[in-house]
């Protein structure tokens, strides 16, 4: 170990140029460090990606969205765009579906064959919520109704005032619209789907469409849907604690 130590001593001894340029080095450090920088000189680099335009907001990564920012496009990563998923039962499905909801859908095509009216105010009751919605809907229901039945000879009124509910439905869950389905199934209205605005407006006028045209049909599944996917506002009740004292105890020796 001794002979170690004095073999370095020795070594930085015969190479006095060493320790001179580390000295030197450390001084050229610390006049880089006081020495200011002058903005002219300094180049900042910019990488491609932050040179790369924001991203516009109907169109991320080449998935459109929604009028009230709903996802379009197919994604299964956090962040991603998620497709759209379809209707929990068709529109000529009037018996429903045979699960734990097929008691409700038997009352929901009762009630659109006989009261249409009480079927579209509970619908828009589910959505809105709010104290009146399902007496002011029925009671507009019922007077188009009876205008229409009146005039031209059948319910050909009520269907203009109607078919927002279906569009809110299908925008509120992100649920697939008609030009979609007939786009999956056939082929078919692929140039209504390119632009989103466009694609909008194609949807909504099929909401109407399906209204006009399978009005009856169009409650009775929209009622299906909501009941599936929404409780009935009189039905969301506070919770409460409930006390419940111990049973009587006794006290016994062992045998």
């Amino acid at each position: 170990m001794a002979d170690n130590n004095n073999n370095n001593v020795n070594y930085e001894e015969s190479s006095p140029l060493l320790s001179k340029q580390v000295v030197e080095g450390v001084e050229d450090d610390a006049k880089k460090a006081s020495k200011p920088i002058d903005a002219k000189d300094e180049k900042v680099t910019v990488s491609p990606a932050a040179k790369a335009p924001a991203p516009v907001p109907g169109n991320f990564g080449g998935h459109g969205w929604t009028a009230n920012g709903l996802p379009l496009g197919h994604g299964s990563v956090v962040g991603e765009p998620m497709g759209r998923t379809q209707w929990n039962s068709s529109i000529f499905a009037c018996l429903g579906r045979n699960d734990e909801f097929c008691s409700s859908d038997l009352e929901v095509c009762l009630l659109g064959s006989v009261a249409p009216c009480v079927l579209y105010g509970g619908n828009v009751e589910r959505l809105g919520s709010s104290p009146g919605t399902f007496g002011n809907h029925c009671l507009s229901y019922s007077g188009l109704y009876l205008i229409g039945n009146s005039i031209f000879g059948g319910n050909f009124l009520a269907p203009w005032f109607s078919y927002t509910s279906r569009t809110a439905i299908r925008r509120m869950f992100n649920l697939e619209g008609s030009c979609e389905a007939l786009h999956r199934s056939c082929g078919c209205c692929g140039s209504f789907l390119e632009d989103e605005v466009q694609r909008e407006q194609c949807e909504s006028a099929c909401d109407f469409a399906t209204h006009v045209f399978c009005h009856v049909c169009a409650l009775c599944q929209e009622g299906r849907e909501l009941r599936r996917r929404l409780p009935h506002p009189g039905f969301k009740a506070q919770p409460f604690l409930v006390m419940i004292p111990p049973g009587e105890q006794t006290m016994g020796r062992a045998a």
